[in-house]
């Protein structure tokens, strides 16, 4: 495995150190209170709020594996916020990649500040998996407007952020007739649903997005109508990477509270440590992330290479790592006993915010499909 450059392990440092003076102490607070919009801005001046976002318009233009190292040390404080950057960082990333020179030069340089936050319009109450059968349409009225009608489900942000990253129907059935379309908030037609009472992740709100009549400017169309797909698919293997980077970020911590707290609790008369059955719980919690991290790594330098076999790699990374991230959360809880059960210790937070990595971004069942498929294609 490739070892980390000098300039790696400084971003790795410099978001560990964040994540533990900013991020850790408020974890818990802010799944009461949601987002606190000035450590979002912090961020921002870190440069992580456009990480692999051109330099002229004030992005960092780094690496798929600098963003799976800084999410990961980010998720060392708190789960749900390293999440919702990382959202934000795939909406900045569609507009520089795909965007015109007047929609990269209008939005990315208040996007990367993190002055204006966007969220990603994906996913439809009735079509999870199945991106490629969205109902909500765009029909152009005139040469100057798009009218959009439909909803979109469990959007991160939804009713907090500046601008939606929509994708939409503007064409035929299919992949081939979806089309991206930047809508901001005000816009006269948009209104979001009440905020989902979650199981994690509770810090960042959720909420559908309805789409009535809302017009929309046509110069907010990213590139040509019907490339959006392709634009999503694009988007989701980075998205796979961060993902998991979050949920291995998230179960060191869980490791961390866990290796501490086995090394000061007593019961029968000496330390929860000194039981063979913990230190082999330990062993194999260690190993599955040592292991996790490799194959994460792996796939970021794949995707950053551009190479044939990234997406499964990508898919791979993704189940791999969230499945082995939830399993270490639940024994880290497990080593805590009944206190691990209780807010005060927080492993239970880490826990349920976990459970979701598993779900977003592509199923990890979905997952399998694609590295199966990827797998029968050479």
């Amino acid at each position: 495995m490739a070892e980390l450059t000098e300039d790696q392990r400084l971003i790795a440092d410099t978001a560990r150190a964040f994540a533990l003076e900013k991020l850790r102490p408020n974890a818990s607070r802010w799944e009461e209170e949601g987002l606190d919009r000035a450590v979002l801005e912090e961020l921002a001046g870190l440069g992580f709020a456009g990480i692999y976002v051109r330099e002229d318009v004030g992005g960092s233009g780094l690496s798929r594996l600098d963003a799976a190292l800084i999410f990961e040390e980010l998720s060392r404080g708190c789960i749900a916020t390293a999440a919702f950057v990382s959202i934000h960082n795939m909406c900045s990333w569609m507009i520089d990649a795909f965007g015109s020179q007047e929609q990269r030069q209008a939005w990315l340089p208040k996007l990367t500040t993190m002055e204006k936050i966007a969220s990603y319009c994906l996913t439809e109450p009735g079509s999870g998996s199945d991106a490629a059968g969205m109902r909500t349409t765009a029909r152009k009225d005139d040469n100057a407007n798009y009218t959009v009608n439909g909803s979109k489900a469990f959007i991160s942000g939804a009713g907090f952020s500046d601008l939606y990253v929509l994708m939409c129907r503007t064409g035929e059935d299919g992949a081939k007739g979806v089309s991206t379309l930047l809508v901001e908030n005000g816009a006269k037609g948009l209104s979001f649903g009440k905020a989902e009472d979650k199981m994690g992740w509770r810090a960042q709100p959720t909420a559908i997005v309805n789409f009535e009549n809302c017009r929309v400017p046509a110069e907010n169309r990213v590139g040509p109508e019907g490339d959006g797909f392709k634009y999503a698919m694009m988007g989701l293997d980075g998205g796979r990477l961060n993902i998991a980077a979050c949920a291995l970020g998230g179960a060191q911590d869980a490791l961390d509270r866990a290796l501490q707290y086995v090394k000061e609790r007593k019961q029968f008369g000496k330390r929860i440590a000194d039981f063979q059955n913990t230190q082999f719980t330990l062993a194999d919690m260690e190993t599955e992330l040592s292991a996790s991290r490799a194959l994460l790594h792996l796939a970021a330098r794949k995707l950053d290479a551009k190479a044939p076999d990234a997406t499964k790699y990508c898919a791979m990374a993704k189940r791999f790592v969230t499945d082995a991230a939830f399993k270490v959360a639940d024994q880290a809880l497990q080593l805590h006993g009944g206190y691990g059960y209780l807010a005060d210790y927080e492993v239970e937070r880490i826990v349920r915010d976990l459970r979701v990595h598993r779900i977003l971004e592509g199923t990890n069942e979905i997952m399998r499909v694609i590295i199966s498929r990827e797998m029968l294609k050479a």
